[in-house]
């Protein structure tokens, strides 16, 4: 479970140090954005990202955080973004739709996510 209140806070603080934009990832996903084998992401009614540079900040322990650069950003229905990234074959909608539930419980197929990707600092890809 993410603790929005504190990770908030930690944003929030880090924001007014360096005016960067950054997102929460959950800790079991950090070390696939730090290999670069995680290079895009899809979030639901949080902060609107823009093209440039971003850090990500492990919700679990804030002090892991790693910079990335974002190329595009897309919104669309949650329906359409497993086959936007390539994953159509790994996330058919009943998959993608309960992945994101973890996380969203409210989401729907139909609701509009930001697809955000980005090149890992590791590859440059």
């Amino acid at each position: 479970m993410r603790t929005l209140p504190t990770l908030r806070n930690h944003l929030t603080i880090n924001r007014m140090i360096d005016d960067i934009q950054t997102l929460g990832v959950v800790a079991r996903l950090f070390p696939e954005i730090l290999s670069g084998e995680k290079t895009s992401t899809i979030r639901w009614k949080e902060p609107h990202i823009e093209v440039g540079p971003m850090r990500f900040i492990c919700d679990e322990d804030p002090c892991r955080t790693v910079v990335v650069e974002v190329f595009r950003c897309t919104d669309m229905p949650l329906s359409e973004a497993a086959s936007f990234v390539g994953k159509a074959d790994e996330w058919p909608n009943h998959i993608m739709l309960e992945g994101m539930r973890e996380h969203y419980p409210k989401i729907q197929l139909s609701s509009i996510v930001q697809v955000i990707e980005y090149k890992t600092p590791s590859t440059g890809e």
